[in-house]
């Protein structure tokens, strides 16, 4: 990354900012620091496949970009990425010609310049000036056509461009108001049942979530512990939760420090929580998490063995995912192996029929987690279902093998895509070489959590319940 020249930050995120970072006379353009931090992390996730989450704040920590700049660096930068294919509509009428025809570095500043012109309270002088000059620092000839642009896009406000772009095709004109691709928004109707609601749910991935902190049972008393943190209170459904409502790094936090919490979405707590709370027979000691990496669950899933005198044999086949749930899980009674999940019988670690509770919280497409992953919409394709549909069948048939009779298995996603939900789950079932019986998920969850549906499955929404859209099966081996 090129240094910046350090000039005046700009306001927080949501404010007007009228500023100019001027350029010194005869030289390279003086960049804003917050912008060109946003530029980077924008640019990286397009150039490397980076993601946003990681690599933004490194860049925030290299410029020394710090408080309300960095506020309006990362809604620059989630925004951005989030509304990219919006975006891209817009820029290439404004272009005349195809965002592909236009250069990488140009393309990524346009797409900054247009988010602050339609999506920020950033006054229209500013958003062009300071772009051109990200431009001319980074593309020295393509100033002009910058400016050009930049300027047919201010002409009109964000409703405007929508109601002039938008498709007569229902489908199609959610995908480009709400910056989603047709695939995903379909998948989200059927799973809903109307495109109304599934409208809902596509605005909700369009906000910026605040972090949800896991206190784990046994070590870290929810309610003193939110009391602890400003402006931090507890979570709405899960006992243990505790939401920063103003963001912030939560690695700055002692608790997570030290192991008493860790960062966890409140659905992700509610989902893992459940499967401790599914009624069984005879013993509860063993318990098996088939997926572990990076640990969330199975640390919060540790803390409550732990109360309970159980213990925990946590499962992940990549090495530096194993690592990551062995330092999750340090001091708690969790047993961390690097295994292929599907290997149950052939592993003296994982013996068939050795498990009272089983989780499985099986690799997807993500689909619940868009609005903590800014860039995933744009990436994922519906050609990664079947390899992903598989693999969740082949890990949930596993578990069905490792839960011994009259102990439960709990089913679980990040994405409430049809295929990777009711279907893997009914498919897994009807492959099995053991009966299972699916058990209505809803006892298990508080009762405090709305809008559960018939079940016996359990689909969490961010439109409903402020969680990431997670989805709950429970199954019961039949003795």
């Amino acid at each position: 990354m090129r240094s910046p020249r350090r000039g005046p930050g700009p306001r927080p995120a949501g404010a007007r900012d009228d500023r100019l970072v001027r350029p010194p006379r005869g030289g390279r353009p003086a960049i804003d620091p917050a912008r060109e931090a946003a530029y980077e992390a924008v640019a990286a996730v397009h150039r490397d496949d980076a993601y946003a989450n990681l690599v933004l704040p490194r860049l925030l920590r290299e410029t020394g970009v710090t408080g309300r700049d960095a506020a309006f660096a990362t809604e620059l930068t989630y925004g951005t990425l989030r509304q990219t294919g919006t975006l891209d509509a817009i820029v290439a009428v404004a272009a005349d010609r195809a965002v592909e025809r236009i250069d990488p570095p140009v393309r990524d500043a346009l797409r900054i310049g247009a988010y602050q012109l339609l999506n920020m309270r950033v006054g229209a002088h500013a958003a062009v000036a300071t772009t051109v000059d990200l431009v001319r620092s980074l593309v020295p000839g393509a100033a002009g056509f910058a400016n050009a642009v930049l300027r047919r896009v201010a002409e009109s406000d964000r409703a405007a461009w929508l109601e002039r772009l938008a498709p007569a095709d229902p489908y199609e004109r959610a995908a480009l108001v709400h910056a989603h691709p047709q695939w995903i928004v379909r998948a989200f109707t059927d799973a809903l049942g109307s495109l109304e609601e599934a409208e809902l749910a596509l605005d909700a991935d369009n906000l910026a979530p605040p972090v949800h902190l896991c206190a784990r049972p046994g070590l870290l008393d929810p309610a003193s512990f939110a009391a602890s943190l400003p402006g931090a209170a507890a979570g709405r459904y899960s006992p243990y939760a505790v939401v920063l409502s103003g963001g912030g790094d939560p690695s700055g936090i002692a608790a997570v420090r030290d192991g008493r919490a860790h960062v966890q979405d409140e659905g992700s707590q509610l989902v893992a929580a459940a499967l401790a709370a599914a009624p069984l027979d005879g013993r509860d000691e063993r318990w098996l998490d088939l997926c572990a990496g990076p640990g969330g669950k199975a640390g919060l899933l540790g803390a409550l063995a732990r109360t309970r005198d159980a213990h925990v044999t946590a499962v992940e086949v990549a090495q530096h995912r194993a690592e990551l749930v062995a330092r999750a899980t340090e001091d708690l009674p969790v047993y961390t192996i690097r295994a292929d999940g599907r290997d149950v019988g052939k592993d003296a670690d994982l013996p068939e029929g050795g498990f009272d509770r089983v989780l499985v919280d099986a690799p997807c497409t993500g689909l619940g987690a868009l609005r903590r992953r800014p860039e995933a919409r744009w990436r994922r394709q519906p050609s990664d279902l079947p390899p992903l549909t598989r693999l969740q069948r082949e890990l949930l048939q596993a578990a069905f093998r490792a839960v011994r009779p009259g102990g439960v298995v709990a089913y679980v996603t990040c994405s409430p895509h049809q295929a990777e939900t009711e279907v893997s789950v009914t498919e897994a079932a009807r492959r099995s070489a053991v009966d299972m019986d699916l058990l209505d998920a809803r006892p298990c969850l508080p009762a405090s959590l709305p809008d559960l549906g018939t079940g016996p499955t359990v689909q969490l929404w961010p439109h409903r319940h402020g969680t990431d859209a997670m989805f709950l099966a429970l199954l019961r081996r039949a003795a």
